[in-house]
């Protein structure tokens, strides 16, 4: 999901310089459409009874040997099926990792981007992890787009760092490499996003009647769809993820990243701020996969290594 909105409080308010190039592994798995349908991470051998973190679990987790995780599950490579309908990327994998120290299974429940925080306040996740930007505004549950206060807000264990990028259709670039050249232009975008952030502030800035006209879909597959079939001009997505669908779309002969990529910021397991002892839990186990190895271990596969953080924080977020 492009950044998932992910990302930040008005994109507007804060840009961050934009983080190195992060180089796609070639062989990754092509991506799969996502749905609505109860998915999990698939790798559940830990015990609670041989893991060196369980103790730190609520009890009522422990006990259940479950971890309920809200995900947007079309989001490659971050989280998605495989052509066998598995659930992969790397968030299914740092979770998978994470379990072995807490000896639970982290059961990955799809949903639409833009519904994950309400169905952690609902109690429908345990937590949610999917791309999910820390930011300001949703640690504080603050609507960026009203500036009103909308929930009690989140606590996010950061575990990755990535910026937003621009892509177009291969070939037909407009002479496009910054936010403001879409002034004028159709951007297609996933709900709820950085991505969608960005391009409406920026389009309250464009002059003479040429605002950017965006539309908006429940996942970035929607969104890569719309440009690929010639529906808008360019696509945003956090940068890995558009870094994959211009590798991997049409054998590489749909799309081509423009421009730099801006508004770097940290990835966030979103927790319930009344659910302190289950994000001190997740804290522990991912500081622990950092410490041994298991972490680097991850983000190497997927080929994301310029992300990767050296200390598991909490609400890093600006």
């Amino acid at each position: 999901m492009t950044a998932r909105t992910t990302r930040r409080t008005t994109a507007a308010q804060s840009r961050i310089a934009a983080v190195g190039a992060i180089a796609v592994a070639g062989a990754l798995i092509l991506t799969g459409c996502g749905d609505q349908t109860k998915n999990d991470s698939g790798d559940s051998s830990a015990s609670t009874s041989s893991a060196p973190l369980a103790d730190k679990l609520p009890k009522a987790i422990r006990d259940a040997g479950v971890i309920k995780v809200g995900s947007d599950i079309a989001y490659a490579p971050v989280e998605f099926k495989d052509s066998s309908g598995k659930v992969v990327g790397i968030d299914p994998d740092l979770a998978a990792a994470m379990g072995k120290q807490l000896g639970v299974k982290f059961d990955f429940q799809n949903g639409t981007f833009d519904t994950l925080l309400t169905g952690l306040r609902s109690k429908r996740y345990d937590m949610a992890m999917s791309a999910m930007t820390d930011t300001k505004d949703r640690q504080e549950g603050i609507d960026s787009d009203t500036g009103k206060k909308v929930g009690e807000g989140v606590d996010f264990v950061d575990y990755f760092t990535a910026g937003v990028s621009i892509y177009t259709p291969k070939g037909k670039t407009q002479n496009i490499k910054t936010w403001a050249d879409l002034c004028g232009k159709k951007i297609a975008v996933q709900r709820g996003t950085v991505s969608e952030d960005l391009a409406k502030s920026e389009s309250k800035k464009c002059t003479g009647g040429k605002k950017i006209a965006i539309e908006a879909y429940d996942n970035d597959q929607q969104a890569q769809t719309r440009l690929r079939g010639g529906g808008a001009d360019a696509g945003s997505s956090d940068f890995p993820v558009a870094a994959y669908a211009v590798k991997t779309s049409g054998g590489g002969k749909d799309f081509e990243i423009v421009g730099d990529q801006v508004e770097a910021a940290p990835y966030g397991i979103a927790v319930a701020k009344s659910n302190t002892q289950l994000r001190d839990a997740l804290q522990a186990a991912l500081d622990a996969i950092i410490k041994n190895g298991e972490y680097d271990k991850v983000i190497a596969k997927w080929g994301v290594d310029a992300g990767a953080v050296k200390t598991a924080v909490v609400n890093g977020g600006k």
